[in-house]
């Protein structure tokens, strides 16, 4: 069997515990409880294995990464094995101290995020009060340290009006980079779906504001601009192809081609207490089931693009079609891209509120 050349960058998802709710969390509906999560001993273990295989890059997430007591050792040992890391963070739990102790550990960047630039709209979508202060607060601490800032933005209905203020805070900041990036459509996204679908006209004139910024900014701010997929006529290469350049890493040590699998039913996860992260990548059947291009249906098989778009979003053909071996309904030649003109028509005039997770018990329940 040939080997698979290794991954570039590994996600490591250390806590699903986090202050905040967004409607549109990547975490999945059913969180992983502290109790169940990785020891320091395990995240040490695996860096190891990843810096072995060939991984370049890790990527502290979470949930809140910064929930972890343990996050700086995690951090040092990635940077004494030659790794890049990067803390992906809400900012509501960065202070003075907790900042040092991560550019004592030799941190690379830091990747912040806002929910809105208004104030009262970003505590509302995020579901926490005072939030907005603190992530203020966390991304002067960041500049004045001198590490690299990134910005992080998702665009959705109820904010969109509001990218040229945020493009603006990102100046403002002194962030060198912002990414301002539309909802994708799965999990706490899907469930939430008509409270945060744009309309076309909302997309294009966050193009629009994007293309005018970019001529402003030059090279001064970095602006990535992530389209949704329902408004698109091909599939983004999801991960950049199934099990070919990233893996995650969920708490309890499951291991993942992207941060959704999980949603795909009747699947085995293999897991770093029972098996190597270098065992995993080549040979667990997970990774192997979507890898490349034999297991693709028609119009993939034939189509030119199968090795650009790999054939779309596993967990996105699921939700939307009830089989993950489908064509990415966003297609426009899938068979169930009928699917996604449904959801734009479909979509209310008002938007309903937000559906979270109420912290200390399993309920789902609706909020404002």
């Amino acid at each position: 069997m040939t080997a698979i050349p290794p991954p570039m960058s590994l996600l490591a998802e250390v806590t699903h515990r986090c202050p905040l709710q967004c409607p549109y969390c990547s975490n999945p509906l059913r969180l992983d409880p502290r109790t169940d999560e990785l020891s320091t001993a395990d995240w040490l273990r695996v860096l190891d294995e990843a810096a072995a295989m060939g991984v370049l890059q890790v990527h502290f997430s979470g949930g809140e990464p910064m929930a972890r007591p343990d996050l700086p050792d995690l951090v040092r040992h990635a940077v004494s094995l030659g790794l890049y890391t990067n803390l992906i963070t809400s900012g509501v739990l960065l202070n003075a101290k907790s900042l040092k102790a991560l550019t004592d550990a030799g941190l690379d960047h830091v990747q912040l995020s806002f929910q809105d630039a208004d104030t009262a709209e970003a505590e509302r979508i995020g579901g926490m009060a005072g939030a907005q202060a603190k992530k203020l607060e966390a991304a002067r601490l960041i500049k004045e340290d001198g590490l690299p800032l990134t910005l992080n933005f998702v665009i959705h209905r109820q904010n969109a009006a509001r990218v040229p203020a945020m493009l603006n805070m990102a100046e403002r900041l002194g962030a060198r980079r912002v990414e301002i990036a539309h909802t994708q459509y799965y999990g706490w996204g899907l469930l939430n779906r008509d409270a945060l679908l744009p309309s076309r006209a909302q997309l294009e004139e966050t193009e629009h504001t994007v293309a005018a910024a970019r001529a402003r900014f030059g090279t001064r701010l970095a602006i990535d601009f992530v389209t949704p997929d329902y408004y698109a006529d091909q599939p983004k290469p999801c991960m950049g192809g199934w099990g070919q350049r990233f893996l995650n890493i969920a708490p309890t040590g499951k291991v993942l081609p992207c941060h959704a699998a999980e949603s795909i039913p009747g699947l085995t996860f293999p897991t770093v207490r029972e098996s190597s992260l270098q065992d995993i990548w080549q040979n667990a059947p997970l990774f192997t089931l979507y890898r490349g291009t034999d297991w693709m249906p028609d119009p993939c098989r034939s189509c030119a693009f199968k090795e650009q778009d790999w054939g779309g979003c596993r967990c996105q053909a699921l939700a939307l079609t009830g089989d993950a071996s489908a064509t990415d309904p966003v297609c426009n030649q899938a068979p169930g891209h009928g699917v996604i003109k449904q959801a734009i028509a479909n979509r209310p005039a008002v938007p309903p509120a937000f559906r979270y997770r109420r912290y200390g018990n399993g309920e789902i329940t609706n909020g404002t």
